[in-house]
């Protein structure tokens, strides 16, 4: 069963619920707050492909001019896991800038993990701005086996 693909998949479409639920919780008449706007953005923003094979989900996530220490991973809720960073601005004395193109500013992704994950194993690598998380799965449930009890003669 394939949950993770695609702009109308039940993951993608939780990760936004989550977000407006969240603020709507908060401020019921209000608007948004700046760091519901900023997350929001950041989301957005923010590219991933999720894999599932048989032992593990993976999670890969553009994290360009990122280094390992400037990344956060995180599971919230016993469920939900958080990948985060920010990329800040190079302040340079006597520089004007021409042009700026290059993304700076919050990343963020907000998964919820399903219930077969195991999030005591949870690995991550940052190679070359892209994260690779790697969620292992729990092994399947034994099969009960029937309780045979012994009928004894009265």
């Amino acid at each position: 069963m394939d949950i993770f693909t695609g702009l109308d998949s039940p993951l993608f479409l939780h990760n936004l619920h989550h977000i407006l639920d969240e603020h709507n919780n908060k401020s019921a008449n209000s608007k948004p707050t700046r760091a519901y706007v900023r997350d929001a953005r950041a989301m957005a923003a923010t590219p991933a492909d999720v894999k599932e094979y048989p032992n593990a989900y993976v999670f890969i996530v553009d994290m360009p001019g990122l280094k390992s220490g400037d990344i956060k991973v995180q599971v919230e809720d016993d469920n939900v896991l958080v990948i985060s960073g920010e990329r800040k601005r190079e302040e340079e004395e006597n520089v004007k800038f021409v042009r700026m193109e290059r993304r700076i500013g919050k990343f963020m992704r907000k998964f919820s993990l399903p219930e077969n994950a195991n999030i005591d194993k949870i690995s991550a690598v940052c190679q070359e701005g892209v994260l690779t998380v790697t969620v292992d799965k729990l092994p399947p449930p034994e099969p009960k086996k029937p309780k045979l009890i012994q009928v004894q003669v009265a």
